[in-house]
């Protein structure tokens, strides 16, 4: 793998980030370690969780904390050997301040995720969502310390637009706080939205590690016409988790973007993974994965490439949003 930086951050991270959010449920607490262990023997050193996962058992304000508890023990003799992530703001209870980004919650969530990650630190501390209720400044002021405290390296956000970002770059600047290094953000070829934010993250090196670039396995090539979905995909084990309707104008999108994988000889997952980390600024995908197969699959994506003339033709199967024309420069 050719491992790449992680933004303004220095962190060389690799291009495959194993994700967390199925550890616990479906994946065993066992099966969880030992997929950790065989993913750093094979080069995987970027991994990605938060402090609200516990796999197909969450609901919105359930504890939380599955996902933290199983790595902590998975890394209790290789913490030095990945850069780590987590995230805070998702609901984790019923109470006032069981969610969001005030100081009062992060800075509780942080030192609970350290307990949970057996860990002094994290490399990369994300906020998971948007807070419209709490003012960016009170969020900086919890980040600066927690960066201060040598609790976190870094800090990002997860789910947040280009003008979030904005908000966020000016304020660092202004307050001297620490700057976003990172953005993670759900893309694929299937679902473009975030594309015209790619370019301005290139500019401010804000590096993107992208999640759902398989789109909840739609984009695996498992999913069949008139076929019922495999019994352990997400469709059938999850399917709550699979925002697209099963019809005939989904199908033959996807019968279309197959036949371009099937020119480069290469499975249509690995295709589609190595045109999202073909994209601006894209540093590493978060892939979940149940086995180390498709670890192993996902480390064979990094190495495609994608012909030029692919790139054309992805946009007239999966047409990118809209994006302002330059009528002094066409």
């Amino acid at each position: 793998m050719n491992h790449r930086v992680l933004g303004s951050s220095g962190l060389v991270v690799s291009p495959i980030c194993l994700g967390s959010m199925t550890f616990g449920s479906p994946v065993s607490e066992t099966d969880s370690i030992r997929l950790v262990h065989e993913a750093i023997d094979l080069g995987i050193n970027f991994i990605d969780t938060a402090n609200s996962y516990e796999g197909y058992d969450r609901v919105v304000g359930s504890a939380g904390g599955v996902a933290e508890e199983i790595l902590g023990k998975a890394l209790h003799d290789r913490r030095d050997r990945v850069v780590l992530t987590t995230k805070v703001g998702a609901p984790l209870g019923s109470g006032p301040q069981d969610c969001g980004l005030s100081a009062t919650h992060i800075l509780r969530e942080l030192d609970a995720s350290l307990r949970r990650l057996n860990t002094d630190f994290v490399d990369v501390y994300f906020i998971h969502w948007p807070d419209r209720m709490t003012p960016l400044e009170t969020t900086m002021q919890a980040l600066t310390q927690v960066v201060r405290q040598g609790k976190a390296r870094y800090v990002a956000v997860s789910n947040h637009s280009a003008a979030q970002l904005c908000e966020f770059l000016w304020l660092a600047d202004r307050s001297g706080g620490p700057r976003i290094a990172a953005s993670q953000i759900p893309f694929s070829l299937m679902h473009r939205e975030f594309q015209n934010d790619l370019e301005f993250c290139g500019r401010h090196q804000i590096g993107i590690t992208a999640y759902q670039s398989l789109q909840g396995g739609l984009l695996t090539g498992k999913y069949r016409r008139g076929q019922p979905p495999p019994s352990d995909s997400r469709a059938a084990e999850k399917p709550g988790w699979i925002s697209a309707e099963f019809n005939d104008a989904l199908f033959d999108r996807l019968e279309a973007f197959e036949a371009l994988a099937s020119e480069l000889g290469v499975p249509p997952a690995q295709y589609a993974m190595a045109w999202t980390l073909a994209q601006p600024a894209m540093t590493s995908l978060v892939v979940g994965a149940k086995r180390i197969e498709q670890v192993q699959d996902a480390i064979s994506a990094s190495e495609v490439t994608i012909p030029d003339e692919h790139f054309d033709s992805v946009n007239k199967i999966y047409p990118p949003p809209w994006k302002q024309g330059d009528p002094i420069r066409p």
